[in-house]
């Protein structure tokens, strides 16, 4: 395709900073799990988006941040690979605070990297009015390149997105379409139904869950619907939810099953927009002591580090 365009744009930054808000509205549709609990990202994610000039592959990654366990060692480390063999990096910050030391931080990382890279000041809405031209000065005074790009954007209200996009667009080398133009996603369909359910853990829960949840499918099958007059088929779905402590087993249940059957309607309305028909959801809780710490467990639930 003649002047066509495609390439692979990683977003990394601190935690919570809004990394998979903005490119679910990047890309237009939900294709990575959201919360205001930090650390909500846990793999890398491929979200695709295909215009008649391009195709950007952007990739989002869990926040960069001090390890406390096996888990966040093997997160930071991944995201940290994820600039390397890319067209572009987008570094995102979170634009309502003034820089900070992780800020810094995650700017030397790409100081020894060649990759040309877009500095997102991200959540401008929330910033005053009369601070933002304060709050662009001070996030240009910790970059002495001059050439770097600057664009403010808001993942919520969609404020200076298609700006990114098109600024994303300038930096894109000549290129052929590099998945079917319908293609969102490059997430295996069990993983993308797994984090529906620990998305609803991560708002349901707060505090008492989050860093400590895995949830793995165990089963998608196609039944015959009982219920259905039209006979019509039901995916069943059957997940388990890994937590490493008693406590928590109990917090995620919630009295009489009230927890899981909140935590279990509202994935089951995110899943309807993934699958055609009736869903039947069953979650378990099962316990694991300190899975987070373990490579064996880690790489049993999809979270070893990156080759």
């Amino acid at each position: 395709m003649e002047n066509y365009k495609s390439g692979f744009v990683t977003l990394i930054g601190r935690p919570n900073v809004g990394k998979s808000t903005l490119i679910n509205k990047l890309i237009g549709e939900k294709i990575a799990i959201t919360s205001p609990v930090a650390q909500t990202t846990r793999k890398k994610l491929k979200g695709i988006l295909t215009t008649k000039d391009s195709q950007i592959i952007f990739i989002d990654t869990p926040g960069i941040h001090k390890p406390h366990h096996l888990l966040g060692k093997t997160l930071v480390k991944n995201a940290k690979s994820a600039i390397n063999g890319v067209d572009l990096i987008l570094l995102i910050f979170d634009s309502n605070d003034k820089p900070g030391r992780g800020d810094k931080y995650i700017k030397d990382l790409l100081a020894t990297n060649q990759t040309k890279y877009i500095i997102v000041l991200n959540k401008w809405d929330l910033v005053q009015e009369n601070e933002k031209d304060l709050r662009l000065n001070q996030y240009k005074e910790i970059f002495t390149n001059n050439s770097i790009y600057f664009q403010t954007v808001s993942s919520i209200s969609g404020e200076g997105c298609d700006e990114l996009i098109n600024l994303v667009n300038d930096h894109l080398p000549s290129g052929p379409m590099l998945y079917p133009n319908d293609t969102l996603s490059d997430q295996p369909f069990n993983i993308l139904l797994g984090e529906l359910i620990r998305e609803q853990v991560l708002k349901n829960t707060r505090e008492e869950i989050p860093h400590s949840v895995a949830v793995i499918i165990e089963k998608i099958e196609e039944v015959k619907n009982k219920k259905s007059a039209s006979k019509e088929n039901l995916t069943a779905i059957l997940a388990t939810i890994i937590v490493e402590k008693k406590s928590q087993k109990g917090i995620l249940i919630g009295k009489k099953g009230s927890m899981l059957k909140i935590i279990g309607q509202a994935a089951r309305i995110n899943m309807k927009k993934l699958i055609d028909g009736p869903i039947y959801l069953e979650l378990f809780v099962k316990i694991i002591p300190n899975w987070r710490k373990k490579e064996s467990k880690l790489a049993e639930f999809g979270y070893q580090e990156d080759s």
